[in-house]
């Protein structure tokens, strides 16, 4: 069992200053992404706005999603293909596609590393409906150093989880459920020695769980979702690892058709 912690995926927020625009952008594109209760006057304005902002889902709507997809650096046809058919995964039983376009892409994809651009590597998705407010020339998504070679079980476990946050999906393990079954000064530490992250990005990007009033999700926290990352049981209360997940469950599948349900 590893001994530090497994995660292979920062989803991309817009800087703070932009959370409240984002925050109303999401629920332009979708007016169920509004919190409950929430009145017009009350949208996220300014700094005052950031906790609220981050109420907010980022849900396409129930129409569907139907999202366009270029590549910035990718060649390669075969590979564009592999890509954008686990992306497709999702559409098994949902109202999702993603298609292949060169004319102004909603969704742009990287394979960018450190050396490529400082910052930007790893493998990320800016999270649903912030993609359209990302400058056109910036990538949504990247996939650091993704190629043909790579194992088809990365394809499933990375590929459709930065998917997952494309439509707007975000990580499960930032359920309250999850959470507070970590040891939160073990985290602390092995976060910060394993991804150079300080203590208030640790808190942040794992310690700070998802608002549960507003949040639509599943009832319960799913450990083996693809939206959920592994972390060893060195780092939890109880000495039980969170398992993770390598690719879309049944659950999953389900929780994507009531999100996007396929037109009767």
């Amino acid at each position: 069992m590893p001994e530090s912690p497994v995660i292979a995926c920062s989803p991309r927020y817009l800087p703070r200053a932009d959370w409240p625009r984002a925050a109303t952008n999401a629920i332009k594109q979708n007016p169920d992404n509004r919190p409950p209760g929430l009145e017009d006057e009350e949208l996220p304005q300014g700094n005052e706005g950031e906790r609220l902002a981050l109420d907010v889902t980022r849900y396409w709507g129930a129409r569907g999603v139907n999202l366009t997809v270029g590549f910035i650096d990718t060649p390669d046809r075969a590979l564009r293909d592999r890509i954008l058919s686990h992306l497709n995964a999702w559409s098994e039983k949902a109202n999702v596609q993603f298609v292949a376009s060169d004319a102004e892409p909603q969704v742009r994809i990287a394979r960018w590393t450190a050396q490529d651009s400082p910052g930007d590597e790893g493998y990320w998705s800016n999270l649903g409906t912030d993609v359209l407010l990302i400058d056109p020339r910036r990538p949504t998504m990247n996939l650091e150093a993704f190629t043909m070679s790579m194992r088809d079980s990365e394809f499933h476990r990375v590929v459709r989880h930065e998917a997952g946050h494309t439509i707007g999906f975000p990580h499960e393990h930032l359920r309250q459920e999850i959470i507070q079954r970590l040891d939160r000064e073990k985290v602390i530490r092995a976060f910060m020695a394993s991804q150079g992250w300080t203590r208030q990005e640790v808190i942040d990007q794992v310690l700070t769980p998802l608002e549960e009033a507003s949040l639509l999700a599943t009832p319960t926290a799913e450990e083996d979702s693809i939206m959920c990352y592994e972390i060893p049981g060195s780092l939890t209360l109880d000495g039980r690892e969170i398992v993770g997940g390598t690719d879309i469950t049944a659950n999953d599948h389900a929780f994507a058709a009531q999100v996007y349900p396929k037109p009767l």
